[in-house]
């Protein structure tokens, strides 16, 4: 194989079109997620405040990668730092104009490792820093760089919503 059918074949051609997937979402504890003041939340969704549940807007980059949306992708999630703070962010983006090369879209990217029947997702930006939700309900998502520690839960449940 040549240099230069190489490089080739790992330079797009054109735009490849990520196919969006709907996800259900929720912890080791039960808890979904939903909005509130347009922060993510993780609480015990019932009767009628079901429908409030957020379905995980998805997009694989590639088999363990993936962007993570909201409200039919325009809502994406993202891990941002600003000073020693690592925090998740809703951004206003079409999940489907992300790109994984373009390194401004790497705050977007999450890592997914399974383990049996739970998923956990790692930043691709800031690496070590894991999605998380707190123990007691009602809480925003966030991020831990302690996914070991028994106050935060990095464990997920994550299924094709059918």
């Amino acid at each position: 194989v040549t240099i230069a059918a190489l490089e080739a074949a790992c330079r797009p051609s054109g735009r490849r079109p990520y196919k969006m997937q709907a996800f259900r979402i929720w912890d080791i504890h039960q808890k979904t997620f939903y909005l509130r003041n347009n922060q993510l939340i993780a609480g015990y969704l019932q009767g009628p405040n079901t429908k409030l549940e957020e379905k995980m807007d998805v997009v694989s980059v590639d088999p363990h990668t993936l962007f993570l949306g909201i409200h039919g992708g325009k809502l994406c999630l993202s891990c941002v730092k600003s000073g020693d703070d690592i925090r998740l962010q809703l951004e206003e983006v079409n999940i489907t104009d992300l790109s994984k090369n373009k390194e401004q879209d790497k705050r977007f990217i999450f890592i997914r490792s399974e383990k049996g029947p739970t998923t956990s997702f790692e930043s691709a930006a800031c690496r070590g820093w894991f999605l998380s939700t707190a123990l007691e309900a009602d809480q925003p998502v966030g991020f831990t760089n302690t996914p070991e520690a028994p106050i935060m839960i990095t464990k997920f449940y994550f299924q094709e919503d059918q």
